[in-house]
């Protein structure tokens, strides 16, 4: 039974937002602690990435009331910095593609995900309530 003061549904874009999400995270958790520079690496790294603009892409249709929020500016950020990962890539910059993708990780996945959790926020608010 949900409170009237539930902050929303899980629309479908949520939705697709949210699995892509946590597939994103599995997967770089794999990707990250597995060889670099293989052809398996290489695919999926290339699965990875979009995933991520699955995420990035999605986000920009989750609003709240209707508007953009601050944290749209992540996604934006997101989008250049998934960019200049495959550049650097492509460009054999192998430091900078890695610093790139460990902080896309890191930032867009990790630090964000925890974000979700929070009372206030979709998830965080089902999450609480059905523990609690």
């Amino acid at each position: 039974m949900t409170s009237s003061l539930a902050p929303g549904v899980f629309t479908p874009v949520i939705l697709v937002h949210m699995i892509a999400a946590i597939a994103a995270t599995a997967l770089g958790a794999v990707i990250l602690v597995r060889r670099k520079g293989s052809l398996s690496h290489r695919r999926l790294g290339r699965l990875w990435a979009l995933l991520m603009l699955v995420i990035i892409a999605s986000s920009f249709f989750i609003k709240t009331s209707g508007h953009f929020s601050w944290i749209h500016l992540l996604s934006v950020g997101s989008l250049v910095t998934l960019g200049l990962a495959v550049h650097h890539a492509r460009r054999g910059n192998l430091a900078a593609h890695r610093r790139c993708m460990t902080g896309l990780y890191v930032g867009a996945l990790l630090v964000a995900g925890l974000f979700t959790l929070l009372p206030s926020r979709l998830l965080g608010w089902h999450l609480w309530h059905a523990l609690g």
